[in-house]
């Protein structure tokens, strides 16, 4: 971990009465105290069982088909395609054994007519502009479809690493980043795009069979053996080098979680008998409290949530992760602004501060590490990024203190649901190991330490010892590497059957 420590200033006790009243109510809101941390935590708990014996619940808590456990001796090559933005991956990951890897990979860039055209090439051709014909032809008759350049792409790199005429198919680990309905381990169907993807021809197939088919028509030596969420493959990803591993949560721009669970407890399973007595679950946990029973949910959220492409729903995902924290924290400052007890001078230029997602996350973990005794870290990112000049001493300890408030929250509230994992697990004094990626828990100051601190006061058996038996990890590159492992995990269930 290479977080940088927060300097915390703590209550703001300088300016004036109205500032300091304002400021008290915020201290209220956004601090959640022992009891009641324990209260969200016994409340996801129950969601999570309410999730294993029933379908369409908050917590979704979806089997990802994916059985069994790594024991970190495995090898072999194996490959994993990254979909979900502007780029396409493909990796190769060669497994040592030990717990031991190497990877080379390639990238390429999905343009804007890929996202947005279809699905297959249309005309049953995928390289008209080799035939000589001019851009009015081939605009007219779409060159490529998404999965023959994806399966292009796989081609080129095959070649590339030599591995173009295997004698054995390279088994592949298909991490596509959007909402599918799985049915099995390498099946499921596309319910809807996301991210400004709109490919024609897909809602209702199988992403999985589109990519085969066009991997057999090219003959290349490659079969799809799964179909991977990128938490799962964070949490197979850790597990690969820690075999203890119990859980895998994304802590980044949205948020999620995945853990292992008993076959036994998966009421809602009815797909009959399995090659393990263990799966991992996708909790989908960024939906948790969306009934807003126990959440502590601020006007400063709601206006968010109100705001947001999704309103009333991923409630959780808007509290703790790094694509909303910015902008709650702008919500108050914009209210105190309204009130004019922030920003008031004569002439001070607030329209960039004004507008939705200026304030960024980024700038909150600058302004939490800036240690100075005159807050010039604060000072300049409100100067640079914001326009906001001739700040005072008080207003800039206020905008520290509204980031620490809202930073703090993110990271307790992440601690209720690992505990509960934890809990629900029957962990004891051996422990267990957390693998976990994105941003906020990589790079946020303290945001890790806080987790601890709220795990500490929900798991008081273990307290003296919290960092030792809830052992938390950056687990990098879940769609790469884990989606390669998961490819490895079906290959050997394929096999078992």
């Amino acid at each position: 971990m290479h977080a940088p420590k927060a300097s915390t200033i703590g209550p703001i006790t300088q300016g004036s009465p109205e500032q300091l009243a304002y400021m008290d109510e915020i201290e209220k809101l956004f601090t959640i105290d022992t009891e009641q941390l324990g209260d969200i935590k016994d409340h996801f708990m129950a969601e999570m069982t309410k999730g294993l014996d029933n379908e369409r619940q908050t917590l979704a808590m979806i089997p990802s088909y994916v059985e069994g456990r790594l024991t970190g001796q495995e090898q072999g090559h194996y490959l994993a395609l990254d979909l979900g933005g502007t780029n396409l991956r493909v990796v190769l990951v060669t497994l040592e054994g030990h717990g031991k890897f190497k990877t080379v990979s390639t990238k390429a860039k999905v343009s804007e007519e890929l996202k947005t055209g279809p699905m297959r090439d249309l005309c049953g051709k995928s390289d008209l502009k080799l035939k000589g014909m001019d851009d009015t032809d081939t605009n007219r008759c779409v060159t490529m479809g998404m999965i023959d350049y994806i399966a292009d792409c796989i081609d080129r790199f095959l070649t590339e690493q030599n591995l173009g005429s295997v004698d054995e198919d390279l088994p592949l680990g298909y991490t596509f980043s959007f909402p599918v309905l799985q049915s099995k381990i390498n099946r499921g169907i596309l319910t809807a795009w996301t991210k400004g993807f709109n490919c024609s021809g897909a809602i209702g197939k199988d992403p999985v069979l589109l990519l085969q088919d066009s991997l057999l028509r090219k003959h290349l030596p490659v079969k799809i053996t799964a179909l991977v969420n990128d938490t799962v493959g964070t949490l197979l990803s850790n597990a690969y080098q820690k075999p203890d591993t119990l859980a895998g949560l994304i802590l980044g721009t949205g948020a999620n979680g995945a853990y292992i669970e008993q076959m036994t407890n998966i009421g809602k399973w009815k797909e009959g008998a399995t090659t393990s007595h263990e799966m991992v679950i996708n909790m989908e946990f960024g939906a948790f409290d969306n009934e807003r029973v126990k959440l502590p949910v601020t006007r400063f959220d709601n206006k968010l949530d109100r705001k947001s492409i999704n309103p009333h729903f991923q409630i959780f995902e808007k509290l703790i992760s790094g694509m909303y924290l910015g902008e709650i924290v702008r919500n108050v400052i914009t209210d105190m602004m309204d009130r004019n007890l922030l920003f008031g001078q004569h002439g001070q230029a607030t329209d960039i501060v004004s507008g939705h997602y200026q304030f960024e996350t980024s700038y909150m973990s600058s302004i939490e590490a800036d240690g100075s005794d005159d807050l010039a870290m604060v000072r300049e990112i409100l100067d640079t990024n914001l326009n906001l000049t001739n700040v005072d001493d008080v207003e800039l300890r206020i905008v520290k203190r509204l980031c620490e408030l809202v930073g703090t929250r993110a990271a307790r509230l992440a601690a209720a649901s690992i505990a509960a994992i934890v809990i629900h697990a029957k962990v004891d004094r051996k422990g267990a190991d957390i693998g976990i990626d994105g941003s906020l828990y990589e790079f946020y100051p303290d945001f890790e330490a806080r987790i601890y601190q709220g795990m500490a006061e929900l798991l008081p058996d273990f307290a003296g010892d919290i960092r030792n038996i809830i052992r938390l990890g950056l687990a990098r590159d879940g769609s790469g590497v884990g989606a390669a492992l998961t490819a490895c995990v079906a290959d050997k269930m394929f096999k078992s059957k």
